[in-house]
């Protein structure tokens, strides 16, 4: 992944795993955790998973994240109004 820096020092998502649905992503990523901890791959093929692994979860956190930024919740106000406005996921 030489060279797939962004501007700010972010690692760039390979176009691939930019076209992958949260869903498939995870998928990946779960067969990348498997093949590592199953210890059956050579030094270099690990390598390589692994900094695709890395690239994956980077591209899930930004799923994440731009999903958390469409979802809002209903307020109702003492006066009986409602509305919306950003819910506020965070678990921290």
């Amino acid at each position: 992944m030489a060279g797939s820096k962004q501007a700010g020092g972010a690692a760039a998502v390979p176009a691939d795993i930019a076209a992958l649905t949260f869903e498939e992503a995870v998928r990946e990523l779960e067969t990348i955790v498997s093949q590592l901890e199953d210890g059956r791959v050579d030094l270099e093929k690990s390598i390589e998973i692994y900094e695709r692994g890395v690239a994956l979860k980077s591209h899930c956190e930004t799923k994440l994240k731009a999903a958390q930024a469409r979802i809002e919740k209903i307020v109702v106000s003492p006066d009986g109004k409602v509305s919306t406005e950003p819910a506020d996921l965070d678990q921290n």
